[in-house]
């Protein structure tokens, strides 16, 4: 028979299918909100690249053994019904599994509560081809999930694993920080229910999703839009964690630059940035980000890269090294400090958005998504801001110093 896909897929997912069955990658991460289409579009491939693929089998996974039935075990059970081949597969719950009769090939359906059960877990014939693990987010953690595929990934020659989840509210929770770490060999897609043809959803789905934009806009964004909106602490919520293009990076044209001095355990810092004052945009480009890094070594690295183009603004507590840069032909100043020049330069920083690129500036990307307002014992915020793990924030805010403290600049 001929199942034509688009017209069971979401357009937003009409590349990755391609993709898909090219086998242009092995790992595939879907995040996104309610109604946003992730996880009945892998139900939907998975038994088409099975049917493509003789000899290989599926393994769906989900934290807790007892919510496979009524999750993904009723999702590919619509999935096959839907692409018009329930007749083509038996459906059975001890063990759970449904098997593509013309050639025994099975999808298999189990929890990773049991981790013994996965290690001794085997296809009757070929090999586990496919994996896809739903709520990625509830597993404990990319170890977990590693430990799991090294189990499963074994005997073939093209694997294909799926991970898909709703993004959790933090930022820093372990699910939204893996899939910004950029791997040639994964693609990473986010979708919404905006994505999704509007019949789809239908009307009732639609009008709560506007209800809760106009009652409360930032539950809104992340339940219906999968944004991580962090939890309230987050010093730092306008966030664009995203790619930056080379192309991005040549329209830029007005350049700031810092530096927080450090040795070891405190890192040294070096930040090459873009603004955009009609957005209130600012793009983190490059860094220099580590421990024991001499200053002969880093002006090199600053003066090789091109980088002495634009002034450079400094930690004032290291004369020294200041003179240092100089001498190298750095246009190093210290950055001008005083009474409230800390506050108010979060304060400044904290009402633009910031356009970070884990690949580009990872030290940066690490501390400004982690970076919380510390708490009391009863689990109440404390005024002012943390005085650790802030290394590439301080340089950030020199950077911007003589910007922001101009008369007629407002934070």
């Amino acid at each position: 028979m001929r199942v034509r896909l688009s017209e069971h897929l979401g357009p937003a997912f009409y590349d990755l299918a391609r993709d898909v069955f090219r086998h242009g990658h092995t790992y595939y991460d879907l995040s996104g909100g309610r109604g946003s289409l992730k996880s009945s579009t892998v139900s939907l491939l998975v038994p088409l690249l099975l049917i493509h693929n003789p000899g290989a089998h599926a393994l769906v996974l989900r934290k807790v053994a007892n919510t496979l039935r009524d999750s993904v075990f009723a999702q590919y059970c619509w999935a096959v019904a839907e692409l018009g081949m329930a007749d083509y597969w038996t459906a059975r719950l001890s063990p759970m599994e449904l098997i593509y009769k013309p050639s025994g090939q099975k999808i298999m359906f189990r929890g990773a509560d049991d981790p013994m059960k996965l290690k001794s877990i085997r296809a009757p014939f070929g090999y586990i081809a496919v994996t896809h693990f739903e709520e990625k987010d509830q597993f404990a953690g990319p170890d977990e999930i590693r430990s799991i595929l090294q189990s499963t990934m074994r005997g073939g020659e093209r694997f294909w694993d799926f991970e898909s989840y709703n993004p959790p509210v933090s930022r820093d929770n372990w699910a939204n920080m893996d899939t910004a770490q950029q791997r040639p060999d994964r693609l990473v897609h986010k979708s919404s229910y905006l994505d999704a043809p509007p019949a789809w959803l239908g009307e009732a789905f639609l009008e709560a999703a506007e209800h809760l934009k106009t009652a409360d806009p930032r539950a809104y964004e992340h339940e219906y839009l999968g944004v991580p909106t962090g939890t309230g602490g987050n010093v730092f919520e306008r966030l664009e964690v995203r790619t930056i293009t080379d192309e991005e990076i040549e329209r830029m044209d007005r350049i700031f630059q810092g530096v927080d001095w450090g040795w070891f355990p405190d890192q040294f810092a070096f930040l090459r940035t873009g603004y955009e004052a009609g957005q209130e945009r600012i793009w983190l480009l490059d860094e220099l980000y580590g421990n024991k890094l001499r200053n002969k070594d880093t002006g090199k690295w600053i003066r090789d890269r091109g980088y002495a183009d634009y002034p450079i603004a400094c930690d004032s507590a290291e004369p020294k090294s200041i003179d240092d840069y100089r001498g190298m032909g750095l246009p190093a100043r210290g950055a001008i400090k005083g009474p409230g020049s800390v506050d108010y330069g979060f304060k400044w920083l904290q009402s633009r958005t910031i356009v970070i690129d884990p690949a580009r500036t990872p030290g940066a990307w690490r501390e400004i998504v982690h970076y919380e307002y510390e708490r009391d014992k009863a689990g109440r915020i404390i005024s002012g801001y943390p005085d650790k793990d802030d290394h590439a924030i301080s340089a950030l805010r020199y950077a911007y110093e003589p910007f922001f403290s101009r008369r007629g600049t407002m934070a």
